[in-house]
């Protein structure tokens, strides 16, 4: 699955961590070393150094109960819920909304999404205009600590999240296994484990029945 087919990468200001990949789950290891220098040339007439290494956008509103660790990027417009917890490493977009006892940590957040209860986003990336229900998991680490492996490439990672394409809908209460990947303006039902690669355009009902849109 090609990158524009799962994402756009306009819809972030970490879109220059795209470039000279060969797999987009290479763009997690490269937050950590770029995301200062990305805060450090956002335009100041839209975004505020509100703590060291800690950059908020205009009109976004953030809970006094929240706790955010530097580094971290918080667009335009967006919501920081009571008890959403960044642990740095975060580039959240515009117009999005982090919930209650939300837990994100070193992941790419695009613009316009939504993860607004009880969520764990670890070492992810979410497209544009995605949305995840009450206590959806993005498991991000296998439970005997190897290198997590994709259709039989070895991302040399031990902690890998998911891929979420744009315009994706996951419902309540579904766990994402490490290294799940899902393609643009796919729906996966509540209650549903997933793994492995899931097609654009897609109804995932269960692990074993996945059906094209009409």
């Amino acid at each position: 699955m090609k990158l524009e087919e799962i994402i756009d990468i306009s819809k972030t200001v970490g879109n220059s961590l795209f470039k000279d990949i060969t797999y987009i789950w290479e763009v997690l290891p490269k937050i950590e070393d770029n995301i200062i220098d990305i805060g450090n040339s956002l335009d100041k007439d839209k975004y505020t150094m509100i703590e060291e290494n800690i950059w908020v956008g205009n009109n976004t509103k953030i809970d006094k109960l929240s706790t955010i660790i530097a580094p971290c990027i918080i667009g335009e417009n967006t919501e920081i819920r009571p008890g959403a917890y960044l642990r740095g490493n975060v580039i959240i977009g515009d117009n999005c909304v982090i919930g209650n006892s939300v837990e994100v940590k070193n992941s790419i957040i695009f613009d316009n999404s939504q993860i607004p209860h009880f969520n764990y986003v670890g070492d992810s990336i979410l497209g544009y205009h995605s949305h995840l229900g009450a206590g959806v998991i993005l498991s991000n680490l296998k439970n005997d600590e190897s290198n997590i492996v994709i259709r039989g490439i070895d991302t040399n990672m031990i902690k890998l999240g998911s891929i979420i394409g744009n315009n994706v809908n996951i419902g309540s209460n579904s766990v994402l296994y490490p290294g799940t990947i899902i393609g643009c303006n796919t729906s996966i039902y509540p209650l549903t484990r997933v793994r492995g690669i899931i097609p654009s355009n897609s109804i995932m009902k269960d692990e074993n029945n996945i059906i094209e849109k009409g």
